[in-house]
């Protein structure tokens, strides 16, 4: 299994081979950790958010989609979302810790059911304006702000020229800025 495409390796994690999970994290798992520990500036809250990402991955491994990106950008992806679902956590744990009076803890005065559906009604935006990209702007763009990857670093990593991925990066950029302008989530001024 460890010569397979990541296309096989996706169709046996997707049918439950225990294996496929453990060449996954061979794999990908040191890149993952790299950029968890990149958003976290912590190894050990990396180690966990890690471990955490690839469960989730294995558990919604029939809903990869090759034609979407690359097995290398899902994973990626998915450890960066959690690394930053946990930093928001951490940062709302500690906002409430400073800012709700301790007599309102107890009955769940200080949530607010509508910041998390608007965030996620944001995160669910955002998933659209990205697919609504062709692919090879979508992956330049999952690459430099997902992958953590550098112009330079990508131009290799996809054999085309520096050039052309600054280009794609640019038209992406200026089509997710539209796209989100469109629909109310960004104002000139």
């Amino acid at each position: 299994m460890e010569g397979d495409s990541d296309v096989d390796l996706a169709a046996a994690l997707a049918s439950g081979d225990v294996d496929a999970l453990a060449h996954l994290y061979d794999r990908y798992g040191p890149l993952a950790y790299s950029v968890s520990v990149r958003i976290l500036g912590d190894p050990g809250k990396a180690e966990d958010v890690v471990q955490d990402a690839f469960l989730k991955l294995w558990h919604s491994a029939a809903r990869f989609d090759s034609h979407r990106g690359s097995l290398r950008t899902w994973v990626i992806t998915a450890v960066r979302n959690r690394s930053i679902d946990y930093l928001r956590g951490r940062s709302a744990h500690e906002r409430q810790e400073r800012e709700i009076p301790v007599d309102t803890e107890a009955d769940g005065a200080g949530s607010d059911p509508w910041r998390e559906v608007a965030a996620s009604i944001e995160r669910d935006v955002i998933k659209e304006a990205l697919t609504s990209l062709p692919a090879e702007q979508r992956q330049a763009v999952e690459l430099a702000y997902f992958g953590g990857y550098s112009h330079r670093e990508i131009a290799e990593m996809i054999h085309v020229p520096l050039s052309t991925v600054k280009g794609r990066m640019r038209l992406a950029l200026e089509k997710l800025h539209s796209y989100l302008q469109g629909r109310g989530f960004v104002h000139e001024g």
